[in-house]
C-alpha cells in the first residue's frame, strides 16, 4: 500500500475538519505526522485529538521532515500563497484551503481597506501575484491541490457523472452558499480575509459551477471559459439600528455581508451565485444545473436524512445539530456525516490518491486561479456598476 505523510498547518476550525477527513481515507496509508500552529497549545490539542505524531510551531522545521509528503494548509487566506510557495520550493506537495488568495492591504493604503482601496487596484494586484505563483507551481514537480470541497461532494460528483453520461448541454446554473454568521473572528476585516460574503462563501459555488462547465467542455470536446462578470454586493445590516440586531450573529466592518454575481461563459450560458452572511436558518449549500434535457439539484447542506424536534435545549449544549444554528428547539435538519456530504472526505481521499499514484488533481491550480479572478472581477463590477470582461 502506498503511504502519504501529512502535516496540517493551522489547527483551528478547518484543521479539525481536514483531520476528521484524513482519518477516513482508505486504500492509501495516511500517516498523520505533524500538527503545526503558531499557537503550540492549539497544535498540541489537535495532535492529541487526531493522533498526529508530533506538534510543532516552527513551519521551517516541518518542511525539513522527510517523512512529510504533503503540506495541508488550513490557515487564513492572507497566508495561503506565502506558505504554499515555501512548501513547493521545499519539494512538498501542497493542499491549499479556499480561497487561494486575495487583497489584504499594502503599505500606504488608507484604512479601512475594504472601504477605501479601489477594487480595480485590488484586482490588478492579485492578478499579478497569482501569475507569479502560477509560475512557481509550473516550474516545480510538487502537486498543487485546491481544497474546494464542493467539487468532491457526493452530489457534485454525481452531477458530473450525469453530465458525462448524458452529454447534456447546460443552459444555466444557480449556486448558493449562505450562513448565519462566521466561525472565524478574522472575518469582519478585509485586511485579514480579503473580502466578505463573495470571498468567504461565494468562492464555493463559483468553483463548483466552473468545475461542472469544465466537465461539460471535456465531454463535448471544446473549450468553455468564463468571459464576463456582473455583480452587486452590500453591507446591509451595518446600517441597522442596534435594537434590530438581536439575532445577528456576526458584526462585519469593511466587508460585504451580501453578494450576488452572474458569470457569462463563452458558449453564452450563465451561472448566478448568491452568498449571504445572515441566513437565519443556519446554512445553505447548493447548486442547481438546468440542462437541455433535465434539471440536477445538488443540495450539500442542510441534509434531509435526519430531523429532530425538541421542546427545550436541556442537555444539548455539546450536541452538534447544524452549523451556526443557535436554536435547537422545534424542527431541525441534523447534520449527519457532514464531512462526507460537504465533500471533505472525498476531497482528501482524492488528494491522497493523486499523490500516491501521481495523478493530476480534479481541483488544481487552474480552478484556484480562475475562482479568485472571478471574485475580484465581481468586486470591481459591484463598485463601478459595470460588466467586467475577463
Amino acid at each position: 500500500m502506498k503511504s502519504v505523510g501529512v502535516a496540517i498547518i493551522g489547527c483551528g476550525f478547518a484543521g479539525n475538519f481536514h483531520s476528521n477527513a484524513w482519518v477516513k481515507v482508505y486504500g492509501v496509508d495516511v500517516k498523520l505526522v505533524c500538527a503545526c500552529d503558531n499557537d503550540i497549545k492549539r497544535a498540541e490539542a489537535l495532535k492529541e485529538k487526531w493522533n498526529y505524531k508530533y506538534a510543532e510551531a516552527d513551519f521551517d522545521k516541518v518542511l525539513q521532515d522527510p517523512e512529510i509528503d504533503v503540506i495541508d494548509i488550513a490557515l487564513p487566506p492572507f497566508l495561503h500563497i506565502p506558505f504554499a510557495e515555501k512548501a513547493i520550493r521545499a519539494g512538498k506537495h501542497v493542499i491549499c484551503d479556499k480561497p487561494l488568495t486575495g487583497y489584504f492591504g499594502k503599505e500606504g493604503d488608507e484604512l479601512p481597506v475594504g472601504d477605501k482601496v479601489p477594487k480595480s487596484r485590488m484586482y490588478d494586484t492579485i492578478l499579478e501575484e497569482m501569475e507569479t505563483f502560477a509560475k512557481v507551481v509550473a516550474e516545480n514537480d510538487s502537486k498543487f491541490m485546491y481544497a474546494e470541497n464542493y467539487i468532491y461532494s457526493p452530489a457534485i460528483v454525481k452531477a458530473a457523472e450525469i453530465l458525462r453520461k448524458k452529454k447534456s448541454r447546460v443552459i444555466y446554473m444557480t449556486g448558493e452558499c449562505s450562513v448565519h454568521g462566521s466561525t472565524s473572528p478574522l472575518s469582519k476585516d478585509w485586511n485579514l480575509v480579503g473580502g466578505g460574503s463573495i470571498m468567504r462563501l461565494g468562492s464555493h459555488p463559483i468553483a463548483g459551477v466552473l468545475y461542472l462547465k469544465q466537465v461539460e467542455a471535456e465531454v463535448r470536446g471544446y473549450d468553455i471559459k468564463p468571459v464576463s462578470v456582473v455583480a452587486d454586493c452590500g453591507k446591509i445590516v451595518r446600517s441597522f439600528p442596534e435594537e434590530t440586531k438581536k439575532h445577528i450573529l456576526s458584526k462585519f466592518n469593511d466587508v460585504e455581508d451580501f453578494g450576488n454575481l452572474t458569470i457569462t461563459f463563452s458558449d453564452g450560458t450563465k451561472a448566478n451565485i448568491l452568498s449571504t452572511e445572515h441566513y437565519m436558518g443556519g446554512i445553505q449549500n447548493n447548486i442547481r444545473v438546468v440542462t437541455n434535457d433535465g434539471v440536477v439539484f445538488c443540495n450539500m447542506t442542510p441534509p434531509n436524512n435526519m430531523s429532530t424536534f425538541f421542546m427545550d435545549e436541556e442537555n444539548l449544549d455539546d450536541v452538534y445539530i447544524n452549523e451556526n444554528l443557535r436554536c435547537k428547539t422545534g424542527w431541525n435538519n441534523v447534520f449527519v456525516a457532514e464531512e462526507v456530504l460537504r465533500g471533505y472526505t472525498g476531497e482528501l481521499q482524492a488528494f491522497a490518491e493523486d499523490i500516491a499514484y501521481d495523478r493530476k488533481p480534479e481541483s488544481g491550480i487552474d480552478i484556484a486561479l480562475l475562482t479568485t479572478k472571478i471574485m475580484y472581477a465581481a468586486y470591481v463590477s459591484a463598485e463601478e456598476g459595470r460588466r467586467v470582461d475577463l
